[in-house]
């Protein structure tokens, strides 16, 4: 496992990479503390063993990564891009997490050397459901409501978890300490000015022109990713397959990461 940095768009990016085979880029969420560490380390090293070049970046303003300029979700597309560009491969996966389920179709759009796609749960990719009123703030009770009240403490860390995660066996205090470290200093920072320039617009009306095969794993248990949305997503995507697993929330490759390895790895091979 290599565990290392790079300057790309102008920011010192940190990045792990593990393994040799067909290039899998994983892209991790927003959530206060998000980062490498936190989304997938259970799963870098299975997926090197089990034969790709798997690749994960700190995004910008996250982990280890230096903060940006711009905060907008564009910036961290554009960053995401130049990484790849760095490591120039003739054709890659993307496997997303929350916010980077997001990215990974924003990407997919343009980019005609991504192969197949893998989606998780999103609160904002998905259509709303109709007739649904529409939302300028986080619901209360939420985990991104949650997240916008969230300061850097080890039991606010865990608290977050809690909503995040709905396998007791995931909920490791490594895992909250790793969420507590990377939520501080630049990243605390990094997440007021997030907020402050506020959510992506959503792009679900541009999920038709996704044309590539993708895999929509989704956690049962997630109360802000319901199903029922999720459906209507697997709709406007014209070779998607839909995959659920449970007891699975917000992050299943952490709820389920033996599941989710199976899941995944013979999706990306077939």
């Amino acid at each position: 496992m290599i565990k290392d940095f790079v300057t790309v768009a102008g920011l010192r990016t940190h990045y792990w990479h593990a393994g040799s085979g067909p290039f899998l880029l994983l892209l991790h969420g927003q959530l206060p503390g998000s980062c490498v560490a936190v989304e997938w380390s259970d799963q870098i090293q299975r997926f090197a063993d089990a034969g790709y070049a798997v690749y994960a970046i700190d995004e910008a303003g996250f982990g280890q990564t230096d903060n940006p300029k711009d905060y907008s979700i564009e910036t961290r597309i554009a960053h995401a891009r130049a990484f790849v560009d760095h490591i120039a491969p003739e054709r890659y996966h993307i496997w997303g997490c929350s916010m980077g389920t997001l990215m990974g179709c924003t990407m997919a759009m343009t980019d005609k050397r991504i192969d197949k796609l893998v989606l998780m749960p999103s609160t904002l990719l998905p259509p709303p459901l109709p007739h649904a009123q529409p939302v300028t703030a986080p619901v209360p009770g939420s985990v991104g409501e949650l997240a916008r009240r969230y300061t850097p403490s080890m039991d606010n860390a865990r608290e977050l978890l809690k909503r995040v995660l709905k396998n007791p066996a995931a909920l490791s205090e490594e895992r909250v300490r790793l969420v507590y470290e990377n939520s501080k200093g630049k990243n605390e920072e990094a997440e007021r000015q997030r907020n402050e320039t506020g959510r992506p617009a959503p792009i679900y009306q541009d999920l038709p022109r996704v044309k590539n095969r993708c895999l929509i794993h989704w956690g049962a248990d997630d109360p802000n990713s319901p199903l029922e949305r999720t459906i209507l997503m697997l709709r406007l995507l014209p070779n998607a397959e839909m995959h659920v697993v449970r007891p699975a929330g917000h992050w299943p490759q952490v709820d389920q990461p033996d599941r989710t390895f199976e899941l995944v790895n013979a999706y990306l091979r077939s």
